[in-house]
Parts: C-alpha cells; sequence; structure tokens
C-alpha cells in the first residue's frame, strides 16, 4: 500500500492487494486476494471487488447513483473476478427502487472512460469499449461487446454475444448473437465472429442463422415466426435462450 493512500480502518483488504498513491478507500468496502488499484482511484460505498481484478487510474467505483430520488440508502456494488476496468471509468452503487444493487460479473474488460449506471448486471466476459455510456437498470449478458461512444436506453436489454457497433444508441433491446448499429440501433445481422470464437458448433450457428431468417427477415408476424422457430429448430439451446429473450422483452426488440 503506498504510503500516500487514504484508506478506512474498517475496509476490508486482503493481506496481497496493491493500492497504489492517491487511492482513496471507504470503510464498507472490501477487497478480494489479487486486486489492483493504481494511482487516484476511488473506490466508496457498500463496495465489494473480486480476486484478481484491476482497477486503472482515476476510476470512481461505488458513489452514489446519479437518481434524484436517492437520499443515502444502504445499496451496494458487487464486481466479481479478474474483470479489468481501465482510466476513468465510473461505476454507481444500485437504488433501493432498482433492486439495490448493481453487479459487474467476470473477467470483463471496461474500457477508459465507460460509465456504468446504478442497478445496472453486466454479466461475463463482455467488452464495454472506450467512452460507453450504460444508463440505470441495464442488463447486459454474457459475451456481449459494445463500441466505442454508443449508448444503452435506462432498461434495455443486450443479449449474450450480441455486438453493438460504435456510437449506436440502443433503445430497443439488441437480441443474442445480432449485429445492431445506427444512432438509433437497428439489427444488422449476426454476430457470426462472436458466436464462432465461443465454439458454438456448425449445427448451433446454422440454427442461429435460421432463426434470426424466420424471426426478422421472414415476412411473418413475430408470434408466428417464434412459433415457427419452436416448431423447426426445437432441441438447440441457443435458439431457445434467443427466443426466450425476444418474449421477455419489455421495451420491443432492435429489428
Amino acid at each position: 500500500m503506498h504510503p500516500s493512500a487514504v484508506i478506512d480502518p474498517a475496509a476490508k483488504i486482503a493481506n496481497d492487494v496493491d493500492i497504489g498513491p492517491f487511492v482513496v478507500i471507504g470503510p464498507d468496502v472490501e477487497l478480494a486476494p489479487g486486486v489492483e488499484v493504481r494511482s487516484h482511484a476511488i473506490i466508496t460505498g457498500l463496495t465489494k471487488v473480486g480476486e484478481n481484478t484491476k482497477v486503472f487510474s482515476n476510476t470512481i467505483l461505488g458513489e452514489q447513483p446519479q437518481d434524484k430520488s436517492f437520499s443515502g440508502q444502504e445499496t451496494q456494488l458487487i464486481i466479481g473476478r479478474a474483470n479489468v476496468i481501465r482510466e476513468n471509468v465510473v461505476i454507481h452503487v444500485g437504488t433501493p427502487t432498482g433492486g439495490g444493487c448493481t453487479r459487474v460479473g467476470d473477467d470483463n474488460f471496461i474500457m477508459n472512460g465507460a460509465h456504468v449506471g446504478h442497478d445496472t448486471q453486466i454479466g461475463s466476459h463482455v467488452i464495454v469499449a472506450s467512452q460507453t455510456a450504460i444508463a440505470g437498470h441495464v442488463v447486459i449478458e454474457d459475451y456481449a461487446v459494445l463500441g466505442a461512444f454508443c449508448g444503452v436506453h435506462q432498461f434495455a436489454r443486450v443479449g449474450e454475444s450480441a455486438m453493438v457497433a460504435g456510437m449506436a444508441g440502443v433503445t430497443k433491446d439488441a437480441p443474442p448473437f445480432s449485429l445492431v448499429s445506427g444512432h438509433r440501433a437497428r439489427l444488422s445481422g449476426i454476430n457470426s465472429v462472436g458466436i464462432r470464437r465461443r465454439g458454438f458448433s456448425p449445427k448451433s450457428r446454422k440454427a442461429i442463422k435460421r432463426a434470426f431468417h424466420l424471426l426478422f427477415n421472414s415476412k411473418l408476424r413475430l408470434k408466428p415466426a417464434i412459433a415457427r422457430v419452436r416448431e423447426e429448430l426445437q432441441g438447440v439451446s441457443e435458439v431457445a435462450r434467443l427466443v426466450d429473450f425476444i418474449e421477455n422483452s419489455q421495451r420491443g426488440i432492435s429489428r
């Protein structure tokens, strides 16, 4: 621990945590073994940071949410293991009305200047590129990729292995395995590279392609298209997750 760091004695910090100069750690913070915190970072609030996560300079974790109704209630930020959180990232705690917890899973790469709003739930193996703005109550599923300078509207969802293009505005849910782009993000294809990198079998990739055709490119209305997908592609777990995501959408789907 650098001598210039300001660390509350009540903070729970593992013995091998590396804390750089001018870092500030609040009393309710827990840092697991192997965590690295670079210079001038601030970690406050009821915040837990998992093993081997790296927090780079000038990052702020666990501050109060940007919500006018918040009045100091005890809410949390929970960050999993092996994350890389680069310079100037801001991630806030949750709100009582949003479940009380902002959560980041494992093995995520959050690049410089990104903002993660209150009550957002980020899965694992997610890439969030520079200057991305994620509003409150957002869900980002596993293996999603968010391009630089994109924005995600509050309560919107980005499905597993979806890719959001740089500078896109996600106002409706981005389906799993999709590519979405545009000022108001529209579906522009399948994230073929992403699903291949995940090791999906040729059978699964072919089924996803067929499902996308029926759901988004055929002349069928959505409900008949879903019924057709269930009939033709039953037993393919990736397609089942895609259909469940669409059926559970509250904001509508980017199409």
